[in-house]
């Protein structure tokens, strides 16, 4: 399992200085921002605009992601530990008994294959 780590990039430092505003408005209106593998542990991130974001392999310990329409997001192998999650949405992917599975215990999540 890899370690959750800080990225370098203007984008993520606004987020980890808890400027979600901030983001939302500088961040590019096409293409995606890589944060594979990020460390958002105890952030509150409502209100982000998670449309072109890439969480896969990200680190959500006790992270506020209320609200959040993550539907296409990827998430795969991200970590949800004690996130708050009422009213997001997730991927369709994703079961249900897996992101309870996550934010109880921990564990990455895994997408259903068909």
């Amino acid at each position: 399992m890899s370690q959750p780590k800080v990225l370098d990039s203007p984008l993520y430092t606004m987020l980890r200085n808890d400027d979600v505003d901030g983001f939302n408005l500088e961040k590019p209106k096409s293409g995606t921002i890589d944060f594979v593998g990020g460390d958002f542990r105890g952030l509150d991130l409502r209100n982000l605009d998670t449309a072109g974001i890439d969480f896969t392999d990200a680190y959500f310990r006790s992270a506020d992601l209320r609200g959040l329409d993550l539907r296409n997001t990827p998430l795969e192998g991200a970590s949800i530990a004690h996130a708050q999650i009422s009213g997001a949405f997730f991927p369709r992917e994703l079961a249900a008994d897996e992101i309870l599975m996550s934010v109880n215990f921990g564990t990455r999540l895994r997408y259903k294959t068909h």
